[in-house]
């Protein structure tokens, strides 16, 4: 029988604003963690809008951002409490909650003025939930010189032990890669848009809030020409420790890089298919060209017609056999991963463990990330 302290719960909205992850996780002393069960639950049509709105500056913005916090503070407490019923679990069996909010601004290279910002209201989580609640993750980190993100890195390289050169590749609205050698220092980064683009492009022309399984975008011919001018963005050739998000790539950014050109809408989904696919080939190639093995984790990997070029793709980059597959293989859907890691880090700011991966995120040091709002 599980010890009520063992469990705990992880809340993850990532940045392409569809929902919300809630994952019940059993975590044992070693900080190894499994997820028990899950729900999965949309956004509003309100909340997404009032959330999409903040993304950038506005009038009356900071009322805006509190009720905004407010209500996704709610919208996490009614998954939260669906998981609770589904489980058949109780609030008092439940350690703590994880919860990472959503990102309204990044901004971590500002030196000592650098922040982050996710919104969300932890106090009344905490009131709704009658859990505490561990928030506020990236902030940590960033007062310590580094970047706030990615943060699963260290989830990642507690989770997946190998005996390959391991890359962990999270598609969600941003990817980021966690690498992890046979032998030598865990390291990661942001390697550039995920499926932020493409949700956003199908969202704006057909108000789909994703291209499912790449289906629109495999209508449509990659243009060789706007791949390689999106690819000669400045971030993509930054050196990593390199964190990214909204506040980069989004639709204006998008626009500015189609100028007065008359692409076919499906063309344009397409070649943002293969600008996620060959940004992360380029990126693993370049800091990590012995990897042998990769795990896709994120939304992402449910994209079939991203998988599939992913697979493709990677032979041209590397010379030698590359292991492929989700994280299905190794017991984790890859829908849960993020979720699952925001609860492994509430168990780590509980056990007053450090968090960060100073060689990811470019920090001074290990640091115990987030704050604690007691129930």
């Amino acid at each position: 029988m599980n010890k009520p302290n063992s469990l705990y719960i992880g809340l993850m909205s990532g940045t392409n604003l569809d929902g919300i992850d809630a994952v019940l996780a059993k975590i044992d002393p070693n900080g190894e963690a499994s997820a028990l069960d899950a729900v999965s639950t949309p956004f509003s049509p309100e909340l997404r809008k009032a959330l999409f709105e903040l993304q950038s500056p506005g009038p009356n913005e900071l009322h805006r951002e509190k009720q905004a916090g407010n209500a996704l503070a709610i919208a996490y407490a009614d998954a939260v409490n669906q998981l609770l019923k589904k489980a058949n679990l109780q609030a008092s069996d439940i350690a703590a909650i994880g919860a990472h909010g959503q990102t309204i601004r990044h901004q971590p290279e500002l030196g000592d003025m650098a922040y982050t910002h996710q919104t969300l209201n932890p106090v009344l989580l905490a009131e709704k939930t009658g859990i505490d609640v561990i928030a506020d993750f990236r902030s940590r980190d960033l007062a310590a010189g580094g970047d706030g993100a990615p943060l699963v890195p260290a989830f990642h390289a507690q989770q997946f032990v190998e005996d390959k050169n391991l890359a962990i590749l999270n598609i969600g609205g941003i990817s980021n890669f966690t690498l992890i050698p046979m032998n030598g220092e865990v390291t990661g980064f942001d390697c550039g848009p995920g499926n932020i683009l493409m949700d956003a492009w199908i969202h704006e022309h057909q108000g789909n809030p994703f291209d499912k399984n790449g289906n629109w975008a495999l209508q449509g011919k990659v243009n060789e020409a706007l791949l390689k001018q999106m690819l000669a963005d400045t971030f993509f050739a930054k050196a990593p420790p390199k964190s990214t998000g909204r506040d980069d790539f989004h639709l204006s950014w998008l626009q500015e890089q189609l100028g007065s050109e008359n692409y076919l809408c499906e063309d344009v989904q397409a070649t943002l298919l293969h600008l996620t696919v060959h940004s992360a080939l380029e990126a693993l190639v370049r800091h990590a060209p012995q990897t042998q093995r990769i795990i896709v984790c994120g939304g992402g990997a449910r994209n079939n017609a991203l998988m599939n070029l992913f697979k493709v793709k990677a032979q041209h980059f590397f010379k030698h056999p590359l292991e492929i597959n989700t994280s299905d293989a190794v017991g984790i859907d890859p829908q849960l991963v993020e979720g699952l890691a925001f609860a492994w880090l509430a168990w780590a700011h509980k056990e007053k463990r450090p968090a960060n991966l100073p060689a990811v995120t470019g920090a001074k040091g290990p640091r115990i990330l987030g704050a604690c709002y007691p129930a």
